[in-house]
C-alpha cells in the first residue's frame, strides 16, 4: 500500500507528504486512545484522568521508535524510500535578475571549478582540506591532485555560469595553457 501511495505521489511534494501525514497520525491517534482506555481502567480515577492533547492540524510523526501499543510508525518503514525521493539536486541559479534581468553565475563554481577554453572542467577530489591529520601520506597526495569533471558534471557547471567566464582568457606563464585547446575530443 506504501509503494502504491509513494508512486502515485510523486510528482509533488505535498502529494506525498499529506497522506503519509495522515496515515501515521490515524496510527498515532488510535495508540493514544488504547493508552487512554488502559490508563482509565487502571487507575479507576475518572474525574483525575485527562485525555492526550492531540492537535486539530497534525504535525508530520518523524520519530521511528516503536509507539506506545506496539504499532510501529508508517515512515520508520517508508523513511528510506522518501529519503531518495525527497533528496533532489539544488541549482541557485538566478534566472532574472532584479537589477537588469539577466541570468546570473552561480559564485560557488567560479571558486571551486576552473573551466578551460575546450570546455572541460577542473576541479579539486573532495576530502582535500578534511581531517588531514588521520590520512596517510600517499591519501594526501592523491587528495591533492587535480582530475577533470564528467560529461554530465561540466553541462551542469555550464548552465550554472554566464557567457562571461566561457571566454578565453590569456594569462601569462599559465600552467593550464597546454590544457586549452584539445584535439579529438568530444564534449
Amino acid at each position: 500500500m506504501a509503494a502504491s501511495i509513494l508512486a502515485g505521489a510523486v510528482r509533488t511534494l505535498s502529494g506525498i507528504l499529506r497522506p503519509l501525514n495522515t496515515l501515521g497520525f490515524s496510527v498515532y491517534q488510535n495508540c493514544a486512545k488504547s493508552v487512554y482506555l488502559s490508563s482509565v481502567l487502571s487507575t479507576r480515577q475518572f474525574s483525575h484522568v485527562q485525555m492526550p492533547a492531540v492537535s486539530v492540524a497534525p504535525r508530520l510523526i518523524t520519530s521511528t521508535r516503536n509507539l506506545t501499543c506496539g504499532h510501529t510508525s508508517v515512515l520508520s518503514r517508508l523513511a528510506p524510500l522518501l529519503a531518495n525521493v525527497l533528496r533532489q539536486p539544488v541549482r541557485p541559479v538566478t534566472y532574472c535578475s532584479s537589477q537588469k534581468g539577466k541570468r546570473k553565475t552561480v559564485k560557488a563554481v567560479v571558486y571551486r571549478f576552473l573551466r578551460l577554453h575546450s570546455g572541460l572542467w577542473l576541479r579539486r577530489k573532495a576530502g582535500y582540506k578534511k581531517k588531514l591529520w588521520k590520512k596517510t601520506a600517499a591519501r594526501k597526495k592523491r587528495l591533492r591532485e587535480i582530475v577533470f569533471c564528467s560529461k554530465t558534471q561540466s553541462k551542469l557547471l555550464d548552465k550554472m555560469t554566464t557567457s562571461f567566464w566561457k571566454r578565453r582568457n590569456w594569462y601569462a606563464d599559465d600552467p593550464y595553457q597546454k590544457y586549452h585547446d584539445r584535439t579529438n575530443l568530444k564534449v
